[in-house]
């Protein structure tokens, strides 16, 4: 069984694919500086006699020349996340992607570990063919307006690592998710749905920014770790990017009702303006749908969990979460 490295393994995504591969027999690291990951969510392996952790910055050259040097494969995830602090904190935001990113190929390629790498939908931007498919042309925003710098700084990293593929040839897969939501996520940078309920629970308003009409597509993390494990097993996708998301489409403001009903709840939906929300001139995309062709005729994979199963999910654990006097924004 393999030894894998997963930066920002504390975080949402990285600590379901830590339980994921340990339940398959492999080894995990994980490190991560804690910006958004949160010990509680890896606290449970703490005890596994095959998982460690590192409570570092993946920019710390010696402490990831050792971890890379021990793994066999890295799961790049760590990165500035979430539209509220890409706003609020815009040269973390870049630093850490592209610093982070560079970190990571550089070690790899001195130990010839495979990567895999979580990039983002953001890099398709404004486009408006739909779906998105891995090749096509990508349109962002004006470098005034500071929401950009995400999707930039992410496109950055994948131009890096597939420059280190074709020129040294260092084995790495890129995969765009697409709105990745379960158990686990917070709502305090901007995530959607964690948000929805949390104030769903609260019987608070349910802020729903915009007119409410962009659609958006929503898949389980459950569903897209195991699409990202078989990625990284399988020959054909080295060099490669692939989307991984759902292609079940719901509006804003239908996905603030479902959330409503299932959580039965008494809170009012309420629309607030984008200014109001982020930042004056803030630029949204009215429809953001993956195209899964690639990803299906490479590993055969779709998602298998619904939307709705995936509302009762994170609606259970914001329920205990209360229960135990978890305190999340």
């Amino acid at each position: 069984m393999a030894h894998a490295l997963i930066t920002g393994g504390a975080g949402f995504i990285g600590s379901h694919l830590a339980e994921s591969l340990l339940a398959a027999g492999h080894q995990v690291t994980i490190i991560d500086n804690l910006s958004t990951g949160r010990l509680a969510n890896i606290q449970r392996l703490d005890s596994h006699p095959r998982f460690r952790s590192a409570i570092e910055d993946i920019r710390n050259l010696i402490v990831m020349d050792r971890l890379v040097s021990e793994c066999d494969i890295i799961y790049h995830l760590a990165a500035a996340v979430g539209v509220q602090r890409i706003i609020s904190e815009p040269i973390e935001t870049i630093e850490t992607n592209i610093g982070g990113t560079e970190v990571v190929l550089k070690t790899a390629r001195r130990y010839r570990k495979k990567v895999v790498i979580a990039s983002t939908s953001e890099v398709y931007g404004k486009g408006v063919r739909i779906p998105f498919h891995e090749d096509d042309d990508s349109l962002t925003g004006a470098t005034t307006r500071s929401r950009w710098s995400y999707a930039a700084s992410k496109a950055v990293d994948e131009f890096l690592a597939l420059a280190y593929h074709r020129q040294v040839g260092l084995p790495v897969v890129i995969v765009r998710l697409f709105n990745t939501v379960g158990a686990r996520q917070q709502g305090q940078y901007g995530m959607v749905l964690p948000r929805f309920v949390q104030w769903a629970l609260r019987n608070e308003p349910i802020q729903v920014y915009g007119d409410g009409q962009q659609q958006r597509c929503f898949c389980n993390v459950r569903d897209v770790v195991v699409a990202m494990q078989a990625l990284a097993e399988h020959p054909g996708a080295v060099g490669e990017v692939y989307n991984i998301g759902s292609s079940e489409e719901v509006t804003i403001l239908e996905l603030a009702e479902r959330v409503r009903d299932r959580a039965d709840s008494a809170s009012a939906i309420r629309l607030i303006p984008y200014d109001q929300a982020y930042e004056a001139g803030f630029e949204d995309f009215r429809r953001r749908v993956p195209s899964l062709s690639k990803i299906q005729a490479a590993i055969g994979w779709s998602p298998t969990r619904s939307l709705d199963e995936t509302i009762d999910e994170i609606i259970a654990y914001y329920r205990e979460e209360i229960q135990h006097g978890g305190n999340h924004p």
